[in-house]
């Protein structure tokens, strides 16, 4: 138990405020109990009631899990503290980032001179340009894009577009392994998470079919270079898991297109296929600019109309400043072919790992993005073992609910002589571990 952090409050949600407290600071870590209802509630001078009620509220916004005879403990990733990646010591070399390399993204220009205008964009939210590029964009993929709306990156708009349709304690289905924002951000809005496995082509229509008939009320996932295996889906998998959905109009249907760029091959799409509820985000941070925090999305009428609701009574609308420059990059040819080279320069780098791995009888997946993700018996053994050759890479445990363990590569900047120096000191970490830990 957690002895060295003392909850504080006389109501129950001053008392959570304080768990609350105690888990964003790192009083309270992944796994510490918190005392027993009643002898907190002594120790407060409360009633029994009131600490029930704030462990209550703690567990339906994701903090604590409750687990029986073992108590209330801190969950293995509290909704208030994210899968932050550990800092990387100075002096390795990062292939832990997931992000692009520097040299393919362009130089971003803002437009020069923005003349104030009386009062809000909130009437006219969206520039009339970039919607429709934005249309064109989902069009070349078969997306219908009849409508269209905006939002600030694809976390931002799932977000939204979950806070508006579901209610706490509903469930979504996630990819395992997925995106580790993702995993962190269903439960902070008081959702649970359903692993869906992924294969090669993508989700895989058993585990879909398991959570749909779990009663998931939505589903997140990736079509295109899945964060973190790689994996696409093929058109016969697309359209097995169409109608699947077909099945369960009720489920909303949420694609996130995180790779959908200027350049990029077209992918399957189960949004072509209109689901009843659905909608397809895309963004362009990984291409044209990790700072860029613009998303184009497109779905049925019900949705966009929630999402943009919502919007409106926040942030209200993305700013026209990023929208203009947006258009700019989507507008120019010399951006395209700078993106085209970094889409060849990724899948030669991201090939030549895996093959730098394969040839010394190391499995490792990736057929799309940015990342490698390699299977292994023991993350930690792998993680600390290359650290000690000067690589950073990043333990799968941020990435994964019930998948198995693995380490993911960040390839985007790891040049093909370089993945032979890596792979061969990947195979000497392994016999190092096997040597120290046995068959």
């Amino acid at each position: 138990m957690a002895t060295q952090y003392a909850i504080e409050g006389t109501t129950a949600k001053g008392i959570a405020a304080s768990v609350e407290r105690g888990v964003a600071e790192g009083e309270l870590a992944p796994g510490d109990a918190l005392p027993p209802v009643r002898r907190l509630a002594d120790d407060l001078g409360v009633s029994p009631g009131t600490v029930a009620t704030a462990y209550k509220e703690l567990r339906g916004r994701g903090l604590v899990v409750t687990r029986g005879r073992g108590g209330t403990v801190v969950a293995e990733a509290p909704s208030v503290a994210s899968r932050r990646p550990p800092r990387m010591p100075e002096g390795l070399r990062d292939l832990a980032s997931g992000l692009p390399d520097p040299a393919f993204l362009p130089v971003l220009h803002p437009p020069g001179d923005v003349a104030p205008v009386y009062g809000s964009h909130r009437a006219a939210p969206r520039l009339p340009a970039l919607e429709e590029l934005t249309r064109g964009w989902f069009r070349r993929d078969g997306v219908p894009a009849e409508r269209v709306t905006f939002a600030h990156g694809a976390l931002d708009c799932v977000a939204r577009i979950l806070s508006v349709e579901l209610r706490p304690g509903d469930a979504v289905a996630v990819e395992d392994p997925g995106f580790h924002h993702l995993l962190d951000l269903v439960p902070a809005l008081g959702l649970r998470r359903v692993p869906v496995a992924v294969d090669g082509e993508g989700i895989t229509p058993d585990a879909v079919r398991a959570a749909l008939r779990a009663g998931v009320r939505a589903i997140v996932f990736s079509p295109r270079a899945q964060c973190p295996t790689g994996a696409s889906l093929t058109p016969a998998r697309r359209d097995e898991l169409g109608a699947l959905f077909q099945e369960f109009p009720e489920v909303l249907v949420i694609e996130d297109e995180y790779l959908a760029e200027l350049d990029a091959p077209p992918s399957p799409s189960v949004s072509a296929l209109r689901p009843a509820r659905w909608a397809q985000v895309r963004t362009v941070s990984k291409r044209l600019g990790v700072d860029l925090r613009w998303a184009g999305v497109t779905g049925d009428e019900v949705t966009l109309a929630r999402h943009d609701g919502r919007m409106l009574m926040t942030s209200g609308w993305v700013s026209h400043v990023l929208q203009e420059t947006v258009v700019r990059l989507f507008s120019d040819p010399e951006v395209a072919r700078l993106v085209a080279r970094g889409e060849a320069a990724y899948a030669e780098r991201r090939r030549a790992l895996i093959g730098a791995l394969g040839a010394r009888g190391i499995h490792a997946v990736g057929a799309g993005g940015l990342n490698a993700w390699v299977p292994v018996r023991d993350e930690s053994a792998v993680v600390n073992g290359l650290r000690t050759h000067g690589w950073w890479v990043a333990a799968g445990a941020r990435f994964r609910i019930d998948a198995p363990p693995a380490v993911r590569i960040t390839a985007s900047t790891l040049l093909p002589e370089s993945a032979e120096r890596l792979a061969g000191d990947f195979a000497r970490v392994l016999g190092d571990a096997q040597a120290t830990y046995g068959g």
